[in-house]
């Protein structure tokens, strides 16, 4: 393959709501020098309604298949892309988005998701009314693991750190991608 079709690739970041996405996903771009996208704003601006409304109106189902529909629409080459924390119930979603990229699951350790998300009733969270963070943390943590094709610890590490430690293991991994 040519230098071209390994730089096609998206980089898709994975892992819990409070992993740090959105933050490390703005920064990694601009690093990058590529397109950020962020998929919970495409869903906000596609239905005109923020997260938690359209989990409180029309249900969890009804908003992980307005995620998964979302996901599946996307056609995009070399684009940094951070997922809602729920895309990882729709297998079809993961593997749209894995033909023309690279998951990266941003590993984050419980307390810190506790220490960050502080209402987590509010912030658009696809988790059962009776569902705590840790139980959310104990289903969600084996699927990313799974479809994760870079795992990146981000305990105690600087956000400046992380987004360095992604660079230099996503050109290994395109480089022994692409041999």
């Amino acid at each position: 393959m040519t230098g071209n079709a390994m730089d096609n690739q998206n980089i898709i970041l994975i892992g819990m709501p409070g992993a740090g996405k959105s933050t490390v996903g703005v920064l990694l771009a601009k690093a990058l020098k590529m397109p950020f996208i962020d998929t919970d704003l495409l869903i906000q601006r596609q239905e005109d309604s923020y997260l938690q409304e359209l989990i409180d109106t029309r249900g969890i189902d009804a908003f992980i298949q307005i995620e998964e529909n979302i996901i599946l629409s996307l056609d995009v080459r070399n684009n940094v892309i951070a997922t809602g924390g729920s895309v990882i119930y729709s297998e079809s979603a993961i593997e749209h988005l894995r033909a023309n990229g690279i998951l990266v699951l941003l590993d984050t350790k419980m307390y810190q998701l506790e220490r960050r998300l502080k209402n987590t009733q509010t912030r658009g969270i696809a988790m059962k009314g009776h569902q705590s963070l840790a139980s959310l943390y104990n289903e969600r943590m084996p699927l990313y693991r799974k479809y994760a094709d870079l795992i990146i610890d981000c305990s105690k590490k600087h956000i400046d750190t992380i987004v360095l430690e992604i660079k230099e293991k996503v050109n290994c991994f395109k480089y022994k991608k692409f041999l």
